[in-house]
C-alpha cells in the first residue's frame, strides 16, 4: 500500500532461496517488502536489492505486489530474463496464489472475468471499466468455507495489477487484510492474505517443465 500517511516498514526476515542454478532463482518473498525499490530513498529497501548481493547479476522478470508474500521467480542471465518473460507475456506460466475471504463464497468453482484499468485520481487502486479496461480472468476453487470466511485457491489467467484483490472485492468477498479494497472487520488483519503459492513454468535452459512451492504462512 503506498499514499499519503503511509509509511513503509519492510519486514526484516530475509527471503527464502527455494531454488538457485546458473540462469534462475526462485524465493519466497515475505510480506510488507518491495519487489523492486519505490519512488524515494525510503523506499530503496527491496527484495531485488536484498538479494544482489548474493546473486549480482540478478535481473526482473514478474513482480509481486508488496502486502503479497510467495514465490517469485528472476533471471541470473538476460537470456532467462527473456525466457522467462516471454513465458509471462505468452500466459504459459502456471501461478497459484492462496487467499482468505471476508465470507463464505460460493459456487466452489468459478470464474471472474471483469477488465481493469488504473484508478488514476486514487492511485494505485484499480479498477472494473467494462469499456476501456485490460482483459483480466481469474478462476477460484474452494478449500473450505463457513459464513464468516473462505479459504481459496485463485489462478489468475492473466497478469494485472492487482487483479486477484479487485476480482474478490467486486464479488464481495474482499481479501482479508487488504488496506486498499477491504473495510471494516475485513481490513482489520495484520497483513495481507494472498500467497503466491506455486509458480510452474519451464526452464530457460532445459526447456522442461519446473515446478516451485511455498506454503502459504497463514
Amino acid at each position: 500500500m503506498t499514499g499519503q500517511g503511509f509509511t513503509y516498514d519492510p519486514p526484516p526476515e530475509a527471503a527464502d532461496i527455494l531454488h538457485a542454478d546458473h540462469e534462475i532463482l526462485v524465493v519466497g518473498k515475505p510480506a510488507g517488502l518491495l519487489s523492486v525499490p519505490g519512488r524515494g530513498p525510503d523506499k530503496a529497501d527491496c527484495l531485488i536489492e536484498r538479494l544482489r548481493g548474493a546473486f549480482p547479476t540478478i535481473l526482473l522478470v514478474h513482480r509481486l505486489d508488496q502486502d503479497t508474500s510467495g514465490v517469485m521467480v528472476f533471471g541470473l542471465t538476460p537470456h532467462a530474463q527473456r525466457h522467462l518473460s516471454k513465458q509471462f507475456e505468452d500466459r504459459k506460466v502456471r501461478k497459484t496464489y492462496v487467499a482468505r475471504l471476508a465470507g463464505r463464497l460460493q459456487p466452489r468453482t468459478g470464474t471472474v472475468d471483469l477488465p481493469l484499468i488504473v484508478d488514476w485520481p486514487n492511485r494505485p487502486r484499480q479498477m472494473v471499466d467494462h469499456e476501456q479496461g485490460k482483459p483480466a480472468r481469474t478462476d477460484w476453487r474452494v478449500v473450505r468455507a463457513n459464513d464468516a470466511e473462505t479459504r481459496v485457491r485463485l489462478f489468475p489467467l492473466t497478469g494485472r495489477s492487482h487483479q486477484l484483490r479487485v476480482h474478490m472485492a467486486e464479488m464481495g468477498h474482499p481479501i482479508l487484510g487488504d488496506p486498499l479494497y477491504a473495510s471494516g472487520a475485513a481490513a482489520d488483519h495484520p497483513r495481507l492474505m494472498l500467497h503466491a503459492e506455486n509458480l510452474r513454468l519451464k526452464h530457460p535452459e532445459s526447456g522442461k517443465p519446473i515446478s516451485f512451492s511455498q506454503p502459504a504462512p497463514f
